[in-house]
């Protein structure tokens, strides 16, 4: 018989088939200090909880049973990852259970916006009839532009369909197949920062997408469009955006998420007349509540029962005889799958690895996790891990292929990354571990190479004629860009060619753009390996 205690408030209907299992006594006590949860959790197998209890490294370590902690909700902040890992505990969410909750919430605030519904109700509430002031649009017959379509974007663009409008829509990961099925049309971002009567934003918050829409974008875009932020605080510039609508360009905007939460007293969103806002309230209603302890009480009787299970947030056990062979090719494996992707421009349709020498006789199946969750971190950010990440990947429509060779040219090991993407573009990265010198990225395409994945560094695409090097390293000292390390790769004397730099800082885009415009030299990327 197995015991879950559950530590915060969760409504019977949200863990029912937890109480109705014959194998499973469900007991139920909240406001636990964690000195309380420390003495009692020892004699528990699974933990539930949502946003209130801290399940600290201290908890952890007393819960001897403990073979999985839930979380009804998605963020797990609240539990210690490493401690619950190291511990061999599976942690569980529920990433899926406010999709429709948040798509309703961006669809209420594009209507609330579009016909300045709140504004008007707190004039007549005090007292004053004015019909005049509050002409709004209709949506029928808009573009909306959809900044992310992953399953809450893909059902607000599904919404918008249905009330007339038109739909732009942007991810990294789609295709013009997918984005036919679903009746929308692909689009760039900046297609849709000069096209769209409304942009809804449902992108998580990354390196790249913070401030996607800031001054630059708002100075191109259409007089009076509207914009809706329900996904993250900082993927639209605030600040920008005030001076966007002061300056008439947006007619007006809806955020459900703040940079910094709660905002500050004096924040312009506030007070701003054009400017409607709630308090984080995307995945507030009763059904998506129930929906995510629904959806995790679930996963809890999987694992319990030691039956598959998905939504795993952290590393589940693995053989200690595979982990001994595989654990030093993770960092690897990550870093050659983030390297290919920061190479790669069009939707990623096809992820292949090719496990080569010492790694072809093992189950690669953890490693292969690694390399696909460095290819989809640049776009999902803190949302991916090395346990979701095929789940991830199979939602977008990208299919992860494995093969296996026993011989190496001339390598112990190796592992080469292929990214296949939309327009026949494909890019590779290959890598091993050297004895004395660790982790070494050996082929980028088809030029062999020998560099160190880490830190800030630059791809050079270029005819191999003599003077680019000194022209590159020049223009580098001049903006104040030190170079650490150099290689060259050709094919043959006189033809394509690359050159990786290894530099001790990022690279600034004008620089980028003043690299590719020097004689005989085709592109310039900076790659980020941290």
């Amino acid at each position: 018989m197995f015991k879950v205690l559950v530590s915060d408030p969760i409504s019977d209907l949200g863990i029912q088939q937890l109480m109705d299992a014959s194998d499973v006594t469900v007991d139920k006590k909240t406001g636990l200090s964690e000195d309380e949860l420390v003495a009692i959790i020892g004699e528990y197998d699974g933990l539930l909880v949502r946003s209130q209890t801290t399940v600290t490294d201290k908890i952890i370590a007393a819960g001897t049973n403990l073979k999985v902690i839930g979380r009804a909700g998605v963020g797990v902040d609240n539990i210690k990852l490493e401690s619950a890992t190291q511990r061999g505990v599976v942690v569980i969410n529920a990433p899926d259970g406010n999709t429709i909750t948040t798509c309703e919430h961006a669809f209420a605030m594009m209507m609330a916006l579009a016909r300045h519904i709140p504004q008007a109700y707190a004039k007549t509430i005090s007292g004053v009839w004015d019909r005049k002031t509050f002409l709004g649009v209709e949506l029928r017959g808009k573009t909306l532009g959809v900044l992310g379509m992953g399953r809450i974007g893909s059902e607000v663009a599904k919404r918008a369909k249905a009330f007339g409008m038109s739909i732009l829509a942007y991810d990294p990961f789609l295709t013009a197949d997918r984005a036919e099925k679903m009746e929308v049309k692909l689009a760039s971002v900046d297609d849709i920062v000069r096209g769209a009567d409304f942009i809804t934003v449902h992108t998580p918050l990354t390196p790249e997408t913070r401030h996607m829409i800031s001054r630059p974008q708002f100075e191109v875009m259409k007089k009076g469009m509207r914009i809706i932020n329900c996904a993250r605080g900082g993927v639209i510039d605030e600040m920008a955006l005030v001076e966007a609508i002061d300056s008439g360009i947006v007619a007006g905007a809806a955020f459900d998420v703040f940079e910094k939460e709660p905002p500050e007293a004096d924040h312009p969103f506030l007070t701003h007349p054009k400017i409607i806002v709630t308090p984080h309230l995307g995945a507030s209603t009763i059904e998506a509540q129930e929906n995510v302890a629904i959806d995790v009480s679930e996963q809890v009787l999987h694992i319990l029962r030691n039956e598959p299970f998905i939504n795993a947030v952290n590393i589940p056990p693995v053989a200690p005889s595979v982990m001994n062979k595989l654990q030093p090719y993770f960092t690897l494996g990550e870093k050659l799958g983030s390297f290919a992707t920061q190479i790669t421009d069009g939707a990623i349709r096809e992820i292949h690895v090719e496990y080569a020498g010492d790694l072809s006789d093992v189950d690669t199946q953890p490693l292969t996790r690694y390399v696909v969750k460095g290819v989809l971190t640049r776009h999902f950010a803190g949302d991916v891990n090395i346990v979701n990440s095929m789940h991830l990947a199979k939602t977008r429509d990208v299919n992860v292929v494995v093969t296996k060779a026993s011989k190496t040219k001339g390598f112990t090991n190796l592992i080469t990354v292929t990214l296949k993407a939309e327009h026949d573009e494909e890019r590779l990265v290959a890598g091993t571990l050297l004895q004395g010198y660790g982790e070494r990225i050996v082929k980028v395409n088809k030029f062999p190479v020998d560099i160190a994945p880490e830190g800030h560094q630059v791809v050079i695409s270029h005819n191999d004629k003599p003077g680019i090097i000194g022209l590159v390293g020049t223009l580098l000292g001049e903006n104040g860009v030190n170079i650490a390390s150099m290689q060259v790769g050709r094919t043959i004397i006189g033809g394509a060619a690359i050159m990786l730099l290894t530099v001790d800082k990022g690279v600034p885009k004008e620089v980028l753009v003043k690299l590719a415009g020097l004689p005989e030299i085709n592109t310039a990327e900076e790659i980020i390996l941290l």
